[in-house]
């Protein structure tokens, strides 16, 4: 199970052929690596769901292999378009994810690989960024000189790139972290990280385009992809408000109003969440949430409505179609705002 969806087998994979399976969206959601929150955000896995759906199925019809089968409606595998009430959950092709062993932070890609053979998922994200937010990670990790954006230092409001930016960090280590080039062919195994970067940037160019027709900016997302007999295909779920950062009218319209509000009024949370990644990194420990002594409180009735509304008017204008009953996108991202 992940922190927002469960995972349901129904023919396992083996070392020569993929499995079926399916995501359970579920309601929950989660900040800062967490985990699952206290509260639950009514119709968000529907949401996920079904924007996940809309983008597998515009890549698949633009020639990009995913590991998407349709949505459940019914008791039936069928398309986005088939449903009349929003799906929950999504068939798809099940590859093999080995153990990863490791010893504190020393992370055992090699028997990961030794275990996987040719059908195995990526244990990657490869990260897309068309704009360049205050508060980014890659304001630390690189100057503005790097992408031809002519500043002496980072301004203090976001920053769009002339060229959207593909990055690498790792999957299945307990704190995320950003990996050269190398590196990250490495941690690939027979995958090609040429070849995963070209995906990225088809996958970005896509849900770029599906945004801006519904009057959003997509800032960044990223994509994990399974490997099979040669081939890669996108993986996991696509393009939704959750793996991604939208906007609208230069308002947000993600899972970052979360974040910011988790920071804006639990702040020793936050606080004490940083601190204890920091301390498991000196430590040389895995789970760092053992060291966090403070827990994130439950959010109030009037939040998690202005968040349900944000998740659910967004998916009707992304997918042009009233799937949930919501109200006017613009009114609904003016909610969220007065958080």
């Amino acid at each position: 199970m992940t922190s927002v969806k469960q995972f349901r087998v129904e023919e396992p994979a083996t070392a020569d052929d993929l499995g079926t399976g399916a995501f359970v969206f579920t309601d929950d959601y989660s900040v800062f690596d967490w985990g699952k929150m206290p509260d639950a955000i009514p119709n968000k896995g529907a949401s996920l769901c079904a924007m996940g759906a809309a983008n597998f199925e515009a890549l698949e019809a633009a020639g990009i292999p995913t590991h998407y089968r349709g949505v459940i409606g019914g008791g039936e595998v069928v398309d986005l378009g088939s449903v009349a009430s929003p799906p929950r959950e999504m068939s798809i092709d099940l590859t093999r994810v080995p153990e990863l062993p490791h010893e504190g932070r020393e992370y055992d890609y090699t028997a990961y690989h030794a275990a996987a053979g040719e059908n195995y998922l990526i244990p990657l994200e490869i990260v897309f960024r068309n704009t360049v937010p205050v508060g980014s990670s890659l304001r630390s990790r690189a100057d503005p000189d790097a992408f031809g954006l002519g500043y002496d230092g980072w301004p203090d409001e976001a920053i769009d790139l002339p060229e959207p930016v593909v990055e690498f960090s790792t999957k299945y280590e307990e704190s995320d972290r950003y990996l050269s080039r190398e590196n990250a062919d490495y941690i690939a195994g027979d995958a090609d990280v040429d070849t995963l970067e070209e995906i990225a940037r088809d996958v970005n160019e896509l849900v770029t385009e599906k945004a801006a027709e519904a009057g959003l900016k997509h800032e960044d997302g990223k994509i994990e992809c399974l490997y099979y007999e040669g081939e890669i295909r996108v993986a996991d779920v696509v393009g939704t408000f959750d793996e991604n950062r939208f906007s609208y009218e230069g308002r947000q319209l993600s899972k970052e109003v979360l974040r910011q509000y988790h920071k804006r009024t639990q702040p020793e949370w936050a606080e004490a969440v940083s601190a204890a990644k920091t301390e498991a990194k000196a430590e040389d420990v895995a789970d760092w949430r053992e060291l966090c002594a403070t827990d994130p409180e439950p959010l109030e009735d009037h939040v998690i409505d202005a968040v349900r509304d944000m998740y659910t008017a967004g998916t009707n204008a992304y997918l042009d179609r009233e799937l949930f009953d919501a109200p006017p996108l613009s009114a609904a991202v003016e909610a969220v705002e007065e958080l």
